[in-house]
């Protein structure tokens, strides 16, 4: 199948999920034209619109381009939310406990953040290469863990005293720390998102590690005919998975958050494995897939202001889209 053909099988599955939501929001008593016009406004038209949907694409995009190493090598790792949530752990860690210089507290906070998820994804690739657990098993477990680490660090170590109610963060980290405001982007965000695509574009097509991932993935036993590290290179591909997991974490606490907030983001990651897959696992298509996922979350605050449709029907439309992708890319992976 030519890169057309791939195209049109990536996208068929979403529209089947959106004509689908369509229709039953339609039967439930909504005007599908102002939700239609809604999505468009609070995506891409309205006043700071589209640089809601750059904020909420960025992290969509690092952890999609961490699973990306992964899924090439036939691993079917679903831990980008822990590792999102660890990176984010290890950078305001930095930035709270260990003041210093802004040019040298922030590259080591930003280092921190994909250590810490390349630590937590490597546990989880150590016990699938070495023990052959379950990845996903183990992954989806880790997340969980994740969870609660957060969860007792901004409750306990790190609580910001100021904070009440049911809502637990840490205190915000220093203004000179900040890589944007509030609304998530700046041009330094940018810069450095950049570089982290152009770093996985670099790895996964022009590297010989990219190759020999896409070799193992889809023939390992031949990979090892060829003395290929299999093992090995299946780890080094939750390395990296984690690395740019760890790295959109720090850029959230960095970035728009300014703080580590118990239960932000409780579903970006998985939502990333979507990106990935609608994307071809190829990092252009990536970047466009996680534009749109980016743009539908940015519509959820937008959309209850000029339809009647409240904001779940974006959650609704997402989790419609997913089912289908993930429907249709099981049944290729089986064949497979």
């Amino acid at each position: 199948m030519n890169r057309v053909g791939q195209g049109a099988a990536a996208i068929l599955p979403i529209g089947i999920a959106v004509a689908t939501c369509m229709l039953l929001f339609a039967l439930a008593g909504y005007d599908i034209i102002s939700v239609i016009l809604g999505v468009t406004e609070g995506a891409l038209t309205g006043f700071g619109s589209f640089q809601q949907t750059l904020r909420w694409a960025m992290p969509l995009l690092l952890i999609a381009l961490g699973f990306l190493f992964c899924l090439r090598a036939g691993e079917f790792n679903i831990g980008g939310q822990g590792q999102m949530m660890m990176g984010g752990l290890g950078s305001v860690a930095v930035a709270l406990l260990f003041p210093g210089p802004v040019w040298i507290a922030m590259p080591t906070a930003l280092l921190a953040g994909m250590l810490c998820g390349l630590i937590w994804s490597g546990f989880a690739g150590f016990l699938k290469v070495r023990y052959h657990a379950d990845e996903v098993i183990v992954t989806l477990m880790l997340n969980f863990i994740a969870v609660l680490l957060v969860s007792w660090v901004t409750t306990g170590p790190l609580k910001d005293p100021a904070v009440r109610g049911e809502t637990a963060s840490t205190p915000k980290i220093d203004s000179a720390l900040r890589l944007g405001g509030s609304d998530g982007i700046s041009p330094t965000l940018l810069i450095l998102v950049g570089l982290a695509i152009l770093a996985a574009w670099v790895i996964a097509e022009r590297s010989r590690m990219g190759v020999q991932l896409r070799y193992v993935g889809k023939a390992p036993q031949a990979a090892r005919w060829q003395g290929m590290a299999v093992r090995r290179l299946k780890f080094q591909a939750y390395l990296l998975a984690g690395t740019f997991a760890g790295l959109a974490g720090a850029f959230e606490v960095l970035g728009p958050n300014g703080r580590l907030v118990t239960g932000a983001t409780p579903t970006i990651g998985f939502t990333a494995i979507v990106v990935t897959i609608v994307g071809l696992s190829r990092v252009p298509g990536i970047v466009i897939a996680a534009i749109f996922f980016g743009g539908l979350q940015a519509a959820i605050l937008f959309l209850p202001i000029v339809s009647d449709l409240p904001s779940s029907g974006i959650k609704i439309l997402e989790g419609m889209i997913a089912l289908f992708v993930t429907a249709e890319f099981l049944r290729h992976w089986r064949q497979r």
